[in-house]
């Protein structure tokens, strides 16, 4: 039973993540109810698990249909996987609470802004092109990556954000990109989490098996129905972002 309800807890974690990221808001609080005595360290592995085959079906899927700029993103994809590893190294000596408290407010603005500007993400015009592209998404790919490995939620949204909002990406063609990145950054937290033993692989299979499929749906619904049902999923999705870590941050016992 509880690996039936982690792994359905997988598929929609998936589906929410292949459209704009924030599966981690589905999955995480779900494996620490079902499991609260568990460390958490073997949690994160868990999630980061199943959602990294998600991500990477999602990749694989809008590479087939999205046009992706593979000269910046490859390289962006690079750093942000050394990134998350520098990152997830940080937070072995150096505590992310204080983080807690500012996210929230980080995601409030976020929210804010896209909501102000009704236009944002609905054109893609690119503002950067060759060298200063890959030089853009690789900085990009550096400070979120790193951010994925030292602390992590938010992390798709934030990818997805920045790229329409810095890069002048479409939502459809940022949520393509974010891809590529957070699957890059996942595998690297994945490794780290996997070599200190924090992985439970038997779990691991068939909630990835689940991730992939809930990815899938959510894809083909995103190339469906294009720019502005991803952005109309983003607002939500970061609203429920704000909810979630106000509470775990200043509501919660």
């Amino acid at each position: 039973m509880e690996l039936l309800l982690v792994s359905l807890a997988s598929l929609f974690a998936g589906f929410v993540d292949s459209i704009v990221g924030g599966g981690g808001l589905i999955l995480v609080p779900a494996l620490f109810a079902m499991f609260p005595a568990t460390h958490p360290a073997t949690l994160f592995g868990v999630n980061k698990g199943a959602s990294v085959w998600g991500t990477a079906a999602a990749t694989l899927q809008y590479a087939r249909r999205v046009e992706m700029p593979w000269h910046a993103l490859l390289p962006a994809a690079a750093v942000g996987f050394a990134g998350s590893m520098a990152g997830a190294w940080t937070v072995t000596v150096v505590s992310p609470d204080f983080l807690r408290r500012a996210l929230p407010l980080v995601l409030l603005l976020v929210l804010g802004y896209t909501l102000a500007r009704k236009e944002l993400g609905r054109h893609h015009t690119p503002r950067f092109s060759g060298r200063r592209e890959m030089l853009a998404a690789s900085l990009l790919g550096g400070v979120i990556g790193f951010y994925d490995g030292f602390f992590g939620p938010g992390t798709g949204s934030f990818f997805v954000f920045l790229f329409v909002r810095w890069l002048g990406y479409d939502f459809l063609h940022a949520s393509a990109s974010a891809k590529l990145l957070n699957t890059a950054t996942n595998l690297a937290a994945l490794m780290l989490f996997a070599w200190k033993g924090h992985v439970w692989w038997h779990f691991v299979l068939a909630m990835a098996i689940a991730n992939v499929v809930g990815s899938l749906l959510g894809t083909r619904l995103a190339l469906k129905h294009g720019s502005g049902f991803v952005r109309t999923v983003f607002i939500f999705v970061v609203s429920a972002l704000i909810l979630k870590t106000t509470y775990d941050a200043w509501l919660r016992g």
